[in-house]
């Protein structure tokens, strides 16, 4: 570039640029970090493990490294590349600043993390303190243009001495001191433009500065990490009323006593219970599953191979023979790695409470239940899990609200029961639970089996209520053979009288749990001992060949039966499908306040800051500075409210991620229906948005006055901030996890930002990077805006030095063109962009 007052702009821009990346790319990432590594400290903390400066010391230095590397990196490829001055001593100075600069921007974001503590409310604070930063940080707006009693502002953002300091560091140097006009340098009259007057030494204070900044932050981490309380534990948010029913509930018939331990109390048979016709609305055939001499082999691990195993297979079941009965609760045992689980997957092939279910109902049922039989299904099968208590509170988020553990998992069986399946597969459903929940959910399992479905858990090592609640027992030892499989009898009676026939097998004690003796005496180490095999002992005894023939037997086809067929892929269309999830999202949005309150403060706080800053500019045309002010504040405007709604939507996607799988998995919609009904959600919010700020800062900025002029305006920024907000969809579906979300998109961001055509004009990108800057949507929203408020007026203004209409001024400069509006080019460029990211988000969910 040349040395001159116009490619003095350039410099400018990429100077301003050069702070961007650090404070948005690599900061962002910190933010997820800290906040997901929060819960761990918060309980060593409470714990008195160590104090808060003896973790947030480390979390300090051991980023200098990395700061050091990123800063080296940066100024090496871009310093000689730009082309900026090209003294050694002016290349180092400019690594150690943005290395300062770096720093500081870490700490801001720690102590947001630390402060906030969650990750939607820390994401919308940076955003707020990045929207004042980069506002008031003299380059979008320079100092000389702002309101004088606003002008403090300008030495409270960090941003501020970055820019002075590197604009210092290069319009300082030789090259830039040739006289130009009234005895003034090239270097000071640029510097003078954009209102850093200042002197060489100033360098060193913007340096001193910015280190304040990051020592300020950094004790603000340490206090936040001290005195600031952990967030509470999750709990059922319900009204003051049901609370009161639920105190006032109590079951007859299924009593939890804690006396000492917790006990729960079953019908002494299933079979009984049947007998009083637990019936429901919707009827289901009673199904039986059989499976005969079942092996499961997986490719032998890398691991054992190097511990020379030279099998290539891995046999994980050996010939397991055995049957689920209708009525009948089966329970899978085994000690870990005996194949429990392996056996369910072979077999199975694989909002409030009460919305949950009924989302459920309404796509899983077919189409030919009517809406009243089905909610009236939808309420026996609330009572029959014993979820009805709860169905009016919020699920919430796993461990920070909502719905307990325990409460949970009454919730999935529900969901999945409304779906009115004959044969129900529960893996582990009491693990991670007390004995007194564990009690609850195995009551609400017991209450299914009663209505006559095949019902099948597996279970480690339950207790003794637990246990004594099952029909049936499947027991398994590691490595997938089978050991005993029959009834479980009055206490236990059958399989403790099974096992101590065997000779050299101890007697169980008095009270004893009879899972845990099972478990013991069937281990390896037991077996070894007493030179036995369980495994051999169940294929020769009576109780095998009973289940051989009752396998025969239910393997016999009945007069009128028929195969199963599922006519459809999902039971409800495409159509059905979208109306679910759109109601589903709509729940889901209008009761996350956090997500959409939030963004809709944001747009109102940053129309008041711009307003505030840009009062009365949008008419105000003396010279190029003019012009490039007013684009300042549209690329405020869009940049700002696109960065929060791009990043702010990431948690809120990626939370949702596993409850879509699981659905998706379980036949209940197309990935499409649930894709674009998120897609379209996203509307009404962001129309909300977008009006919200025009009605503060249009009229405030002073933009021309006219329904063409303010419906363009509208139309391009609304279309912009969908893109934004679809690209963050896109990318959280596409990564992991949130921390690699926000690298990624803060990726796209930056370089949105880059080729949008306020840092660097679009007739200046290179040949080989203009497709970029027509990808981004900022710059079609800059273009679209900046051409229908200013393309059409004739006013002549000084373009350094000459005299130009301010129309002619954005064609030369900008490259944008009146003539283009009339020709609805953007018209067709805005939706093409918007259909490119809704396209993308929509493949991703799938």
């Amino acid at each position: 570039m040349g040395i001159d007052i116009k490619h003095a702009n350039y410099y400018m821009g990429s100077l301003f640029y050069t702070t961007i990346p650090i404070i948005m790319v690599n900061g962002s990432p910190e933010l997820a970090m800290t906040v997901s590594r929060l819960p761990c400290f918060l309980q060593t903390r409470d714990l008195l493990f160590y104090p808060a400066w003896a973790y947030a010391i480390p979390a300090t230095i051991t980023k200098i490294p990395i700061s050091l590397i990123e800063s080296l990196i940066w100024t090496s490829v871009t310093y000689y590349g730009i082309g900026y001055s090209p003294e050694a001593a002016r290349f180092f100075r400019q690594f150690f600043l943005l290395f300062v600069v770096h720093q500081t921007a870490l700490a801001i974001y720690r102590f947001q993390a630390s402060f906030c503590q969650t990750l939607v409310a820390s994401m919308f604070i940076s955003s707020v303190i990045f929207m004042v930063f980069l506002s008031t940080g003299g380059f979008i707006l320079p100092r000389s243009s702002m309101p004088s009693w606003l002008r403090w502002a300008f030495w409270v953002s960090p941003l501020t001495y970055a820019e002075v300091g590197l604009t210092v560091n290069e319009f300082f140097t030789p090259r830039w001191q040739k006289m130009f006009i009234s005895n003034t340098t090239l270097g000071n009259l640029v510097l003078s433009n954009h209102g850093l007057v200042f002197k060489s030494y100033s360098y060193w204070i913007s340096v001193g500065a910015i280190l304040g900044f990051a020592l300020i932050f950094n004790v603000g981490f340490i206090l936040a990490l001290t005195f600031r309380k952990s967030v509470g534990k999750p709990r059922s948010i319900i009204s003051r009323e049901k609370l009161c029913q639920i105190n006032s509930h109590n079951d007859l018939h299924n009593d939890i006593h804690l006396k000492g331990s917790t006990t729960i109390t079953f019908p002494a048979s299933t079979k009984e219970t049947n007998a009083r016709g637990r019936m429901m609305v919707l009827p289901f055939q009673p199904l039986a599953i059989t499976f005969e001499d079942i092996c499961y082999y997986v490719d032998t691990p890398v691991e054992m191979k190097e511990q020379g195993y030279r099998e290539n297979k891995l046999q994980l079941l050996h010939n397991i023979t055995g049957a689920f009965r209708p009525g009948i609760l089966s329970v899978l045992m085994g000690v870990s790695g005996a194949g429990k689980t392996t056996l369910l997957d072979v077999l199975s092939g694989r909002k409030t409470s009460e919305e949950s279910v009924i989302f459920s109902a309404w796509l899983r049922l077919p189409k030919d239940i009517g809406s009243k039989t089905k909610y009236e299904f939808v309420n026996e099968v609330l009572e029959t899990i014993e979820v009805d208590d709860i169905k009016d509170a919020l699920v919430g988020r796993q461990g920070v609200d909502g719905l307990s553990t325990e409460q949970r998992k009454r919730l999935t069986i529900a969901v999945e029961l409304v779906a009115n399946p004959s044969i129900l597969f529960i893996d582990e459903p009491t693990s991670g639970l007390d004995a007194r929940s564990a009690a609850i959910v195995m009551r609400a399992v017991k209450n299914v089996a009663e209505t006559g479905r095949t019902v099948v858990c597996t279970i480690h090592q339950p207790s003794i209520d637990i246990f004594e609640a099952f029909d049936e027992l499947m027991l398994m030892k590691k490595g997938g053979k089978l050991i005993y499989s029959g009834p479980l009898g009055q206490h236990s009676r059958r399989v403790i009288e099974y096992f101590e026939k065997i000779p050299g097998v101890p007697k169980i004690k008095h009270n004893y749990n009879p899972a845990t003796w099972m478990l013991e005496i069937t281990s390896a180490s037991v077996e070894e001992q007493l030179g036995i095999n369980f495994a051999q002992i169940d294929r020769e005894s009576t109780i095998y060949n009973d289940n051989k023939e009752l396998v025969k037997q239910l393997n016999t086809p009945t007069r009128g039966s028929r195969d199963l067929h599922f006519p459809t892929r999902f039971p409800q269309n495409g159509w059905e499908q979208f109306k679910a999830c759109l109601w589903k999202q709509h729940l889901s949005y209008w009761r996350n306040p956090s997500y959409n309150l939030l963004q809709w403060i944001f747009s109102i706080l940053s129309a008041v800051i711009l307003a505030t800053l840009f009062w009365k500019h949008g008419q105000t045309l003396n010279n190029q500075q003019s012009l490039l002010n007013i684009l300042g504040s549209l690329y405020g405007a869009i940049m700002l409210n696109g960065y929060n709604n791009g990043l702010s939507v990431i948690p809120f996607v990626v939370t949702k991620r596993d409850v879509l799988y699981c659905e998706k998995y379980s036949g209940m919609y197309s990935p499409w229906a649930y894709s674009l009904a998120q897609v379209v959600i996203e509307i009404p919010y962001i129309f909300i948005q977008v009006l919200s700020f025009m009605i503060v800062a249009y009229p405030a900025i002073g933009y021309y006055w006219s329904a063409y002029k303010f419906l363009w305006f509208f139309y391009a920024m609304f279309c912009a901030l969908l893109c934004y907000a679809y690209l963050g969809m896109f990318v959280a579906s596409l990564t992991p996890n949130v921390k690699m979300a926000t690298i990624v998109s803060s990726f796209f961001f930056q370089n949105f930002n880059l080729f949008s055509g306020f840092i660097i004009p679009g007739p200046r990108i290179p040949k080989w990077w203009i497709w970029f800057y027509y990808f981004t949507p900022m710059s079609w929203a800059l273009n679209a805006i900046f051409s229908s408020q200013y393309g059409d007026i004739q006013e002549e203004i000084q373009e350094f030095g000459k005299t130009k209409t301010v129309a002619i001024f954005l064609q030369d400069y900008f490259g944008f063109h009146h003539h283009q509006l009339e020709q609805n080019r953007e018209a067709r460029a805005e939706p093409q962009q918007t259909s490119l990211h809704i396209g993308r988000a929509e493949f991703l969910q799938m």
